[in-house]
């Protein structure tokens, strides 16, 4: 834990994050207006261990720390991971968000269903296997089963997920765990690149390309195909 302690530090303990903000906000101003900016809060935004003051900055610089959304059928749930990891210094914040939770987990069920539920959070479920043991890199074993079994009751199909700086993941009972690695600094042995994910109403489909590959050739032909489906 002590080795990447740093990489959570907060705005009032790096002189850079105000620039790193705007340098990005910048960058992002050249995106295509048709396509939707969503953002996952992490550690790198709000602390390893979150307060009530790092949460409200994110926020009025990016937007709500969770919150939900729809396309074409699929209910999408974003959710502050944080405070699933360390929450000692804004517990009402963490239980307001399991309130929320609980009741978007809870219209899953009613009718109409939605055609798929998936989950962002930057830090994953699990890397490889449910059971692991506790790391920096994962949600601990006194969280890990409750929301697992909260998602699978509710019918989600995926959860994806960053923070490890490397590609892993696997799947329990039909629910996906997706662990994408980084468009920058990497931890192992992938490329630079981005997941690309296709959604279509019977399945759910994912795959990570580096940034050559997709300025060579772009996404494989297969998915393309199901893009350019009615």
């Amino acid at each position: 834990m002590q080795e990447y302690e740093h990489w959570g530090k907060t705005r009032e303990s790096s002189p850079y994050r105000s620039g790193q903000e705007a340098d990005l906000k910048r960058a992002l101003e050249d995106t295509d207006p048709s396509i939707p900016l969503v953002f996952v809060s992490g550690n790198h935004d709000l602390g390893n261990t979150p307060t009530p003051a790092t949460v409200q900055q994110y926020c009025q610089d990016w937007g709500d720390d969770y919150f939900s959304f729809w396309v074409g059928g699929v209910l999408c749930l974003v959710l502050n991971s944080q405070l699933f990891y360390d929450a000692s210094l804004c517990p009402a914040l963490k239980e307001a968000q399991d309130v929320w939770l609980n009741q978007q987990l809870h219209n899953c069920l009613e009718e109409p269903r939605p055609k798929h539920v998936l989950v962002f959070q930057h830090i994953p479920l699990y890397l490889k296997t449910p059971d692991e043991d506790d790391d920096y890199f994962n949600l601990h074993k006194d969280v890990r089963p409750r929301l697992l079994e909260k998602f699978k009751a509710a019918g989600v199909k995926a959860v994806f997920s960053g923070h490890y700086h490397r590609n892993a993941g696997g799947a329990h009972d039909g629910l996906d765990m997706v662990v994408s690695s980084a468009i920058g600094c990497q931890l192992g042995g992938d490329a630079h690149g981005v997941r690309v994910v296709v959604v279509t109403a019977d399945a759910v489909l994912h795959r990570y390309y580096s940034l050559e590959q997709l300025a060579a050739q772009g996404m494989d032909l297969d998915l393309r195909r199901l893009l350019q489906q009615p």
